[in-house]
C-alpha cells in the first residue's frame, strides 16, 4: 500500500509545482519580450536627436560658423585639473557628448546627433610652447596669431564638435589663456555662454555658481492706477493698445520688406570696412579683443537714462565713424593733393548705408542653474538653435555733439524693439528649409548677410568674479566667424568690465586696433560730454 500510494501523491504534489514554474517562466520571457523592445526604442530615442533646421543651416558649406572663446586666467593652468573638471560638467551634457552622423533613410539623407563615449584628453589640447623669451607684447601676437591659425583647421566630425586648447602663455592681461572652440550648431551664442558659465563658479565660494545682473523691467503706468483712476483712463489705455498693435504690424511689414530687398538686391555702400564674401571659400580670421571699464558705459547709461545696450550701439555707431574717417583720409593722401577730382571722391561720402546683422535669440533663455543639474543629474532643459535677425542700420558721419550718436541709436532701437522682425525670419527660415531645402536657405542667408557690412551682439555675463575649474577668470572674449562678413563685434561683459572682441579679415581690416582704438576714444569722448552736460544742468 505504501509504495503505490507515495508515487501517486508524489504525482500529486510535483506536478502542480512544475506547471507553476513553467507558466512563470513563460510569463516571465513574454513580459520580456514586451518590453525589450520599448526600452531599446527608449533608449534609441535618448541617444540619437535629429538636427535642429538652424544647425543644418550652420552645417551648410555657404554657412559653416563656429565660436571661439577666450579665456584669461590669473594662475598657471593645471590641464589634469581641467580634464577632470570637464568630465564632471561639459561632457555630461548632451550635444558635448554626441558627434553628429549622416544617416540615409528611404534616399533621403538626415543628419543626427548620436551619443557617444566621450575622451576628454582627446578634446584638450595642450601645445608645447617655448615662453622663455617671449615678453608679454609677443606674448599677445602669438595669441593672436594661434587663435587666427584654428579658423582655418576645421573639428573632426568623427567625435563631439569642440575642443578646449590650454596654453601657457603670459599676455599682458593673463597669467595663462584657455581657447574653447565649437561649432554653431551645437547651440546659439547665449545657451552656449550659458553652459560655459554653468560649468563655473564664484571664485568667493566654490559650490555657488555665477550670477548674472537682475534685468529689472520697469512695471507700466497703468498697473499703478487705482481702480478709479482706471476707470477713468480705460479709453485713453484701449487707444494706447490699439496703436501700439498698428505700429507693431506696420513696422512688422517695413522690415520684412526691407530684409526682402537685402537678400535680392539692396547693397550696403563699399567701405573699408565691408567684404565681399558671397559664396567664397573659408578664409583665414583675426582675432583681437579689447577690455574696458564696465562703470564708464553705466556712467552714460545712468545719465542719458538708457540702457547698456543703447550705450554701447551708440559708442559703435561714433568708434565706426572715426575710424571710416581715418581710412578714406589715408585714401585721400596716397592718391595726393594735386589731383583735385580724385581726391574728392575718396572723401568720406555724406551718406552711407551701413547695416549690421544682429542675432536675436528667440528662445527663453535657459538658466545658469537648470544647465548645472542637466550636467549633474541628468535633468532636462531647454537646448537649441533658435535665433533671427535683425538688419540694424548705422547712422554713419562725425558729429559736432557726440551726444548725438546716442540718440539716434536709441531711436533706432526702440523703433526695432517695437517690430517682429527677428521672429518673422525665423519662421521664414524655418518654412524655406521645409520647402527648398538646407542649402538653398544657406545661400540665401550668405547673400543677405554679403549685402550687409558687419555682425554685432551683446551678452551679459557674471558680476562677480568667477573660477573656471579653480583658475580665477581676468576677462572672456567670445566671437564667431564662418560668415560672409568681414567685421564682426562682440561685446562681453564681466564684473566691472567689457571685453570688446572683433573678428576681422585682416586682407579687408589691415589694423583692428585702430578700430578698438577709435571705440575707445569714442567711449572717452561721450563720457566727457555727458560729464559737461551733468555740471552745466546743476
Amino acid at each position: 500500500m505504501e509504495i503505490k500510494v507515495e508515487p501517486k501523491a508524489m504525482e500529486i504534489k510535483v506536478e502542480p509545482k512544475t506547471m507553476e514554474i513553467k507558466l512563470e517562466q513563460e510569463a516571465m520571457e513574454i513580459k520580456i519580450h514586451r518590453d525589450t523592445p520599448e526600452a531599446t526604442l527608449k533608449k534609441t530615442k535618448e541617444e540619437e536627436q535629429p538636427l535642429s533646421p538652424a544647425a543644418r543651416v550652420f552645417h551648410a558649406p555657404a554657412f559653416n560658423c563656429y565660436v571661439i572663446t577666450v579665456i584669461g586666467v590669473k594662475k598657471k593652468i593645471e590641464p589634469d585639473v581641467v580634464i577632470e573638471g570637464l568630465k564632471q560638467t561639459l561632457i555630461r551634457h548632451p550635444r558635448f557628448s554626441s558627434k553628429m552622423v549622416n544617416k540615409t533613410n528611404k534616399n533621403k539623407q538626415t543628419q543626427r546627433w548620436v551619443r557617444t563615449n566621450v575622451v576628454a584628453n582627446n578634446h584638450v589640447i595642450v601645445p608645447d610652447i617655448q615662453t622663455q623669451n617671449i615678453e608679454n607684447a609677443n606674448a599677445d601676437k602669438f595669441l593672436d596669431s594661434y587663435v587666427s591659425d584654428l579658423t582655418l583647421v576645421p573639428l573632426d566630425t568623427s567625435k563631439p564638435l569642440w575642443e578646449l586648447h590650454l596654453l601657457d602663455l603670459k599676455t599682458s592681461d593673463a597669467e595663462n589663456v584657455a581657447v574653447l572652440k565649437f561649432h554653431h550648431s551645437l547651440g546659439d551664442g547665449m545657451s552656449l555662454m550659458a553652459l560655459v558659465l554653468a560649468c563655473m563658479r564664484k571664485t568667493s565660494n566654490l559650490n555657488e555658481l555665477p550670477t548674472l545682473p537682475y534685468q529689472n523691467r520697469t512695471s507700466s503706468g497703468s498697473s499703478r492706477l487705482t481702480g478709479g483712476s482706471w476707470s477713468g483712463f480705460r479709453f485713453l489705455w484701449l487707444f494706447m493698445v490699439l496703436w501700439s498693435t498698428i505700429m507693431l504690424v506696420l513696422n512688422t511689414i517695413c522690415d520684412a520688406l526691407r530684409f526682402i530687398a537685402t537678400a535680392m538686391f539692396l547693397k550696403d555702400t563699399k567701405t573699408p570696412i565691408k567684404g565681399d564674401y558671397r559664396l567664397s571659400k573659408p578664409k583665414r580670421m583675426s582675432l583681437v579683443h579689447l577690455t574696458v571699464s564696465l562703470d564708464d558705459i553705466k556712467l552714460i547709461k545712468t545719465n542719458m537714462k538708457m540702457t547698456v545696450n543703447d550705450v554701447v550701439i551708440g559708442v559703435t555707431q561714433a568708434g565706426l565713424s572715426k575710424y571710416l574717417e581715418r581710412r578714406y583720409g589715408e585714401k585721400k593722401n596716397v592718391v595726393g593733393d594735386d589731383q583735385k577730382s580724385k581726391r574728392n571722391s575718396n572723401d568720406m561720402p555724406k551718406r552711407i548705408r551701413l547695416r549690421s546683422a544682429l542675432l536675436v535669440n528667440l528662445r527663453p533663455t535657459t538658466g545658469i542653474q537648470d544647465l548645472a543639474d542637466m550636467m549633474d543629474k541628468g535633468s532636462k532643459c531647454r537646448w537649441g538653435n533658435m535665433i533671427g535677425y535683425i538688419v540694424f542700420p548705422f547712422s554713419i558721419g562725425l558729429r559736432k555733439d557726440p551726444l548725438e550718436h546716442l540718440g539716434t541709436a536709441k531711436r533706432i532701437i526702440d523703433r526695432k524693439k517695437n517690430s517682429l522682425e527677428a521672429a518673422l525670419t525665423f519662421i521664414v527660415g524655418k518654412f524655406m528649409i521645409k520647402a527648398f531645402g538646407v542649402k538653398v536657405t544657406a545661400n540665401l542667408l550668405n547673400r543677405m548677410l554679403s549685402n550687409t557690412t558687419m555682425s554685432f551682439s551683446n551678452l551679459i555675463g557674471p558680476i562677480e568674479e568667477i573660477s573656471f575649474f579653480g583658475h580665477p577668470i581676468t576677462y572672456m572674449a567670445p566671437s564667431v566667424y564662418g560668415h560672409p562678413h568681414a567685421l564682426t563685434m562682440h561685446f562681453q561683459s564681466y564684473m566691472n568690465k567689457m571685453t570688446i572682441s572683433l573678428t576681422v579679415d585682416p586682407t579687408v581690416i589691415i589694423n583692428p586696433y585702430q578700430l578698438l582704438d577709435d571705440w575707445e576714444e569714442s567711449l572717452r569722448t561721450i563720457k566727457t560730454a555727458v560729464q559737461e552736460r551733468g555740471s552745466t544742468h546743476q
